[in-house]
């Protein structure tokens, strides 16, 4: 017999996926979610970080590379719709996460996000040789995880 508190959580994650959007894929699973929500804290705090879809879609279009991670309990859904075609036309990865909550405060914000770029390369300044290649390093074996699980979905 499960505890009271097991079954709030299960609740929890089946109010959590009726919220996910039709389009959230690919969807990231949970390790791939907390790989990926790590690295955008990191990216926040280098300032190698675009938050919102005003920004983000301005830095793809202005040529920008990067790594593009949606929310996927977005509501209305239109309001993103668009990003994954601009990042297929820039060859720039994307993949989903279930909460804008969860990356708002991985992106060091009080206000839910739809949609964040990170990059390797700060907007303003240089960082240290260091935290470069450590950022550089966890970016691409997320890269690589959002690849392998694009491949396998498509």
């Amino acid at each position: 017999m499960a505890s009271d508190s097991e079954t709030e959580k299960s609740m929890k994650e089946k109010k959590k996926m009726m919220a996910l959007a039709p389009i959230a894929k690919p969807l990231a699973g949970k390790k791939l979610s907390k790989k990926s929500l790590k690295l955008v804290r990191k990216a926040a705090e280098s300032k190698c970080l675009k938050r919102g879809v005003k920004e983000v879609v301005k830095s793809i279009r202005r040529g920008h590379k990067g790594l593009c991670i949606i929310a996927g309990n977005i509501s209305p859904i239109d309001v993103i719709t668009h990003v994954p075609i601009l990042c297929e036309e820039a060859d720039i990865p994307y993949f989903y996460v279930s909460s804008k909550e969860e990356l708002a405060t991985a992106g060091v914000t009080k206000r839910p996000t739809c949609c964040v770029l990170v990059t390797t390369k700060p907007a303003k300044g240089e960082l240290e040789s260091e935290v470069q290649q450590k950022l550089q390093s966890e970016y691409d074996q997320v890269v690589s995880d959002v690849k392998e699980l694009a491949s396998s979905l498509f």
